[in-house]
């Protein structure tokens, strides 16, 4: 009777696991929402184009939600796209050499290029592969989000992989783990802080430009699609700053709405990478994480897809090209390195790449002039140089602002979890929304355009910055806190020996994808207008801007290649001997 008694108190207990508690009843709603939302907005992108053109954008308030849904779902989209992206490039451009020769400068490349290049090239096939049908409109607006979004984390995750901590590295090899499970058991986990706080600004920094996203131009017809961006292009062409008063109330609220759904969970989720022996005093916390751990059954569902995730990290799969180059051999109290056995591959590849490269340069100086003359370039060179000193100078002064303030946020997780809402409502908040004080005063008190509208091209690259830094302070190990502590070292020393070498190749990372951006912004900051009212600056940005008004298809592309040369030059010249010297001299080992 005792044996029977414990079998049916056993099988009740296992049944009792498996029904839901009372947290299960408060996450499940939540949960169909957020399904039923997505497939409703999946539904609509499958409707027929001509849609879009009988409903025109409506500035009635009671709009803005489907509007605010609309435009969520796209960055959702352009999110996932670029997270996919930022594995696979960035992995690429850190583990292969010669990847890295041709990815590198392409990156660099592609952060530089506007994003009103990539719609008027790449609109036309979308709309192509999904004839008379949304969905071909909304994976363009989605790529243009995307090209706004995967820059910066890319550079991120690089930066991580680039700068893991020798001695761990080590450990992995002594258990000789595969490629594929150093990959996911030490360089993912250990990119994750700086990675999270990455994707936090760029689904921010997507809002600068789904404006442009939203608008598309094909040839003589123009595609609105709903949503925020297009909402307020109308209001501000109708002068509405009663709708430009409610977009910024709904912006808040998404805002506010993937804070506390996504962004505060993966940042507590992920303090467990921190790299420190010691713990911290003071944890991020979420609210949604502890909800989702406190279920019983939607738990329980998780598990074995935790588990699928597990056995694939552990999977012993072996990549030839990332295999570890063999250490010098010890001989007789001297290392002898091993004579290359890769020269003549690098030589076939070098010259490849410059084939290549000559190959495009002809067929883009063959179309380009035959609209322009060599006045035009050397114009356009000088417009770049007015733009290049309105970025250097606004990088450097958003750093000196920036870099303590980030500091002492990421220092004090229970500070950044009140700060992160308002850092990610700033960084989203689009340049679009302040052109009507801008030019209202420039144009009252007949101020200088090149002075005064120099301070919109940064308002949406300073925060690259900030949260770069933030992520950099955030992982900083608690251990070394306490050791410069214990040594009393406080003050410009505590700054100099500590702190900033610790958050240097962060900063960088910020300061690069922030100038990068800070030229594209120029596109947007450097010709304005509120209503029929206009002020322009002299700058490579504004001449980007009119030109593609004028649809001078040879004149856009002499801007973006002259913006992204100076991007590059800029990189290679500044960013990218600090970033080696990062790399090589203050890693956290």
């Amino acid at each position: 009777m005792e044996f029977g008694f414990n079998l049916n108190r056993t099988a009740n207990a296992s049944a009792c696991r498996l029904l839901p508690n009372q947290w299960d009843f408060v996450a499940f709603p939540m949960i169909i929402c957020i399904i039923a939302l997505v497939a409703v907005g999946f539904h609509e992108t499958l409707a027929p184009i001509s849609v879009l053109q009988s409903q025109a954008i409506s500035l009635d308030s009671a709009n803005l939600p489907e509007y605010a849904l609309r435009t969520t779902l796209r960055m959702l989209a352009a999110m996932i796209a670029s997270l996919a992206f930022t594995l696979i490039y960035g992995t690429l451009a850190a583990k292969s050499r010669r990847a890295s020769i041709v990815l590198v400068p392409i990156l660099d490349i592609l952060q530089s290029v506007p994003v009103l290049g990539y719609i008027s090239f790449t609109v036309t096939f979308f709309l192509a592969l999904f004839p008379g049908r949304v969905i071909g409109a909304e994976c363009a607006a989605i790529f243009a989000i995307f090209t706004s979004q995967a820059w910066n984390m890319t550079f991120s995750f690089y930066q991580s992989l680039r700068t893991v901590p020798r001695d761990l590295d080590e450990v992995s090899r002594g258990f000789h783990l595969t490629n594929w499970q150093r990959f996911w058991k030490l360089e993912v986990p250990f990119s994750m802080p700086g990675l999270i706080w990455n994707m936090m600004m760029s689904m921010s920094g997507g809002w600068f430009f789904v404006v442009a996203s939203e608008a598309i131009t094909v040839g003589n017809r123009t595609i609105v699609l709903p949503g925020v961006g297009a909402y307020l292009a109308t209001a501000i062409g109708e002068r509405n700053l009663g709708a430009i008063g409610w977009v910024i109330l709904a912006m808040t609220v998404v805002i506010l709405a993937y804070d506390q759904l996504m962004f505060r969970p993966l940042v507590a989720w992920a303090d467990k990478f921190r790299m420190e022996n010691t713990s911290s005093g003071n944890e991020p916390e979420s609210w949604l994480l502890d909800l989702i751990r406190r279920t019983r059954l939607i738990h329980r569902l998780l598990v074995p897809a935790g588990w699928l995730l597990a056995k694939a990290a552990r999977v012993p799969i072996r990549f030839p090209s990332w295999q570890v180059v063999k250490l010098p051999i010890a001989k007789k109290g001297h290392l002898r390195t091993p004579v290359p056995s890769t020269r003549t591959g690098d030589i076939a590849w070098g010259a490849a790449v410059l084939l290549l490269t000559a190959f495009v340069v002809w067929k883009v100086v063959s179309f380009v002039t035959t609209g322009v003359t060599w006045g035009d370039v050397g114009h356009v060179f000088l417009l770049g140089v007015f733009t290049l000193i309105r970025v250097v100078v606004l990088i450097a002064l958003a750093s000196v602002v920036w870099v303590p303030i980030g500091v002492l946020i990421g220092l004090w997780p229970a500070l950044a979890e009140k700060i992160q809402p308002l850092a990610q409502f700033l960084a989203a908040f689009p340049a679009n929304l302040l052109f009507p004080v801008f030019v209202v005063v420039i144009v009252r008190f007949g101020l200088n355009p090149d002075i005064w509208l120099s301070p919109l091209i940064v308002l949406g690259t300073q925060w690259y910055i900030l949260f770069n830094v933030i992520a950099g302070a955030s992982a900083y190990p608690n251990d070394y806190r306490e050791a410069a502590s214990n040594f009393q070292i406080r003050g410009w020393q505590w700054w100099k020996q500590c702190m900033l070498p610790g958050i240097f190749p962060y900063y960088i990372t910020g300061a690069i994808t922030a100038s990068g951006g800070a030229w594209n912004a120029s596109i947007v900051a450097e010709a304005v207008s509120w209503g029929k009212t206009s002020v322009v600056a002299h700058g490579l940005g504004a001449y980007i801007a009119q030109t593609t008004a004028d649809g001078d298809y040879p004149k856009i592309i002499l801007g973006i290649v002259v913006m992204s040369l100076f991007v590059t030059l800029f990189n290679r010249l500044l960013w990218r001997p600090l970033y080696a010297y990062a790399e090589s001299r203050l890693r956290l080992d």
